[in-house]
């Protein structure tokens, strides 16, 4: 009963986001981009959760990009997804050899960003997915739009529906309505495996 009570508050967010923007149909295949993180892992959760009971019948692949950091440890997340009955997917990189070894990067986040991005939608594809999931949720939208505002002069943010014409996926944020507090509280709450980043 109390992870049920826990989770209700995501899920309505997530239900909201889903039917405002269209985000899922009959017969989607999911990829959750599962970075290791609280937002990816409540993500995971509460479409794992909403897959049990919503009209629109959808499967679920979680996706995590194995930058090639030495010490890795995975085994939390291939754990959540089996108790989730999610089929789970590691996808190896060399990434954190190519930007850290042998282009040696000063500012390495915008390429890393990008590398894993290009990474994670190559897994969807490979594994017949047409859509992907990811973990932004309304602090990040608002950061976003800040950020453009500020530093670009712009008025802009992501959208919560994106189709790439070149991958033919599209993107999802069905975290949208749900604030920082919101995860942190589920996370705190729920005891949810979290693997610590090994970014320098």
């Amino acid at each position: 009963m109390k992870e049920f009570k826990d989770i209700q508050r995501i899920l309505s967010h997530v239900r909201k986001a889903v039917e405002e923007y269209s985000m899922i149909e009959d017969g989607d295949r999911i990829c959750v981009g599962l970075s290791g993180g609280k937002d990816s892992t409540t993500l995971l959760i509460a479409l794992a959760e909403l897959r049990r009971f919503y009209p629109k019948k959808f499967d679920i692949v979680a996706v995590t990009v194995d930058m090639g950091f030495l010490g890795s440890d995975f085994s939390p997340m291939k754990g959540l997804c089996d108790t989730l009955g999610v089929e789970y997917v590691i996808e190896k990189t060399e990434i954190a050899k190519i930007i850290f070894e042998v282009r040696k990067e000063p500012s390495p986040c915008s390429l890393c960003a990008k590398m894993r991005r290009g990474s994670l939608h190559a897994a969807a594809q490979a594994n017949g997915c047409n859509k992907v999931a990811l973990g932004h949720h309304y602090d990040d939208a608002v950061e976003t739009f800040m950020l453009n505002l500020f530093f670009e002069g712009r008025l802009g943010c992501f959208s919560p529906v994106t189709y790439l014409s070149n991958r033919k996926i599209t993107l999802i944020r069905p975290l949208l309505y749900a604030t920082e507090r919101d995860v942190a509280y589920f996370a705190r709450r729920r005891e949810i495996p979290v693997i610590p980043s090994l970014c320098p």
